[in-house]
């Protein structure tokens, strides 16, 4: 099942377990393994292998024929590979390739130091043999690349060439593979969040409710000494991940301090990273979703259940912020709440990336009324469950225009235990338009107006929606009829709600409850997307 890369986020000092959650990108073929339980606790990561020629071929090959045969738009081989031969500048910048007639040029402070033949056939082993020649060519006349290891010469290349086909292709090394893993399917560990502060000593941060830390009794606040009897002398977050992970099942014993030194004894568990939370304000469940990973709808569902348990007369759904996650969780998320009708499509050039999903019978709310929040950082998955609400007529946007990252990449695994991560597919809503570039449009916009929750504020946007229908309506109507191609008229409906960044507790949520509150207002705002969208 293809899944959505998650946008890059901020890299905080502490990690679930030490994991520092990056990016979340689809796979292809068969679901990973489970993440394996890393390096000797207290090194930092085993012996980088050494630049092989053979150990490249397989690589570029392995990577070249993936590009060739999926990304999204046919790719010109030679461009592709020239971006990534020059990549090799990273490592010494008197290095450049370039395109010449018939070939690729190899140069080393501006002269000529071989020219390659351009593969007749244009297949990714030609060009992986290419490549390989030229790196070895390179390395004749290049210290800095000669005492190079392959993972820095595999990332400089691969980086470069899938920078020069989108933003969101991308090459991760081995480790930052099994990171990225870890983030997507959960990971062995004890479930907590760390902080290494000023003095170096590592601290519980948060305790993930239900796992293995949680029911051995650790605190927020507590400093975690030593790791299996190896206390930790000038740690890194590396470090005190790498001792703290480990195999399902195995056990681990912390020596930790609050106010005296006592010892615990744990088993490590799959953690997978807690993406939503519940609360209860004014009778009303208020959802909030920080990412899509592979607990997300279970979740949901859930939490929607106690919500309604609890006699919650309506829901809001808050995604401001979400930077998206797995495509199967996300519109399993959003068939929780739909009868019937498309959720989203992709499309893309190889024919797996031509994919349509339909809603299922059942909705689990029964019929309460929906206010989902968004922002301009809510973006992927979340703007397809977003779409998928909006114009299936199951829910009513507030907040500004997301941020339209509408392409969904598959995953492909390399022989060294690294994966590129390739654009293949961009998805469309239910009522066809191409989400990339363009983003979820919000019925009621709060554009520029985020903290102000002053009652005459707050009654000017419900005002809007009471007076100013038509226009609204007209709004929504050309975002779903602007075709994909014409990006002035894209750009120019983005800045009637432009996107921006919104902090928790503003006129968002005042306006959605108010809306809830106001059944005949809610069905009006709901009129105005066209309950039928999603099928026509």
């Amino acid at each position: 099942m293809p899944m959505i890369r998650v946008l890059r986020t901020r890299s905080w000092l502490f990690g679930l377990l030490g994991l520092l959650v990056v990016a979340c990108a689809p796979t292809s073929g068969p679901p990973p393994a489970a993440p394996p339980a890393g390096p000797v606790a207290g090194t930092v990561s085993a012996t980088p292998d050494p630049f092989t020629r053979d150990a490249a071929h397989r690589m570029f090959t392995h990577g070249y024929v993936a590009v060739s045969s999926r990304y999204i738009e046919p790719v010109d081989m030679t461009t592709f590979v020239v971006a990534g031969l020059r990549g090799l500048g990273r490592i010494d910048p008197a290095l450049d390739a370039r395109a010449v007639a018939g070939g690729i040029e190899l140069r080393h402070r501006d002269r000529r130091v071989a020219v390659f033949p351009r593969p007749a056939d244009d297949r990714g082993s030609d060009w992986a043999h290419l490549s390989t020649g030229a790196i070895q060519a390179a390395r004749a006349v290049s210290a800095p690349l000669a005492d190079a290891d392959s993972e820095e010469v595999y990332d400089a290349v691969f980086d470069a060439a899938l920078a020069s086909l989108d933003p969101f292709s991308r090459y991760a090394g081995a480790e930052e593979a099994r990171l990225n893993r870890g983030s997507r399917n959960g990971f062995g560990g004890i479930g907590i969040l760390f902080e290494i502060d000023d003095a170096g000593a590592v601290m519980v941060r948060e305790v993930v409710a239900g796992g293995p830390a949680d029911r051995a009794g650790l605190h927020p606040g507590d400093r975690i000494l030593a790791v299996d009897g190896q206390p930790f002398t000038r740690p890194n977050t590396r470090i005190v991940r790498e001792r703290l992970r480990g195999p399902v099942g195995s056990t681990v014993r912390l020596t930790v301090q609050r106010g005296s030194r006592v010892d615990v004894s744990l088993t490590r568990g799959l953690i997978v990273m807690p993406t939503v939370a519940l609360s209860m304000e004014d009778g009303i469940g208020i959802l909030r979703l920080t990412s899509f990973n592979q607990a997300t709808s279970d979740t949901v569902a859930g939490v929607v259940r106690q919500a309604r348990a609890n006699g919650a007369r309506g829901l809001i759904i808050d995604m401001r912020g979400n930077p998206g996650g797995l495509l199967d969780q996300s519109v399993t998320v959003a068939d929780l709440f739909l009868e019937q009708g498309t959720i989203v499509s992709t499309r893309g050039r190889h024919p797996e990336a031509r994919q349509f999903y339909s809603a299922t019978d059942g909705d689990i709310a029964n019929g309460l009324p929906i206010v989902v929040l968004m922002d301009g950082d809510s973006a992927s998955a979340a703007e397809i469950v977003a779409a998928a609400l909006q114009d299936g007529g199951r829910a009513v946007v507030i907040g500004t225009t997301s941020y339209g990252k509408g392409t969904v990449q598959t995953v492909v695994q390399l022989p060294n235990g690294g994966e590129i991560t390739l654009t293949w597919s961009r998805f469309h809503s239910p009522s066809g338009y191409v989400l990339h570039g363009l983003g979820v449009p919000p019925v009621a916009c709060t554009s520029g107006r985020a903290t102000r929750t002053e009652p005459a504020v707050v009654e000017g946007v419900l005002q809007d929606l009471r007076s100013h229908a038509t226009p609204i309506a007209q709004r929504l109507s050309s975002w779903r009829h602007t075709a994909f191609e014409d990006t002035e008229r894209r750009r120019r409906l983005r800045a009637l709600c432009p996107a921006e960044h919104h902090e928790p507790h503003g006129l968002d949520e005042v306006v959605a409850r108010r809306l809830i509150q106001d059944p005949a207002l809610y069905a009006q705002a709901i009129g105005l997307v066209g309950a039928n969208a999603a099928r026509r």
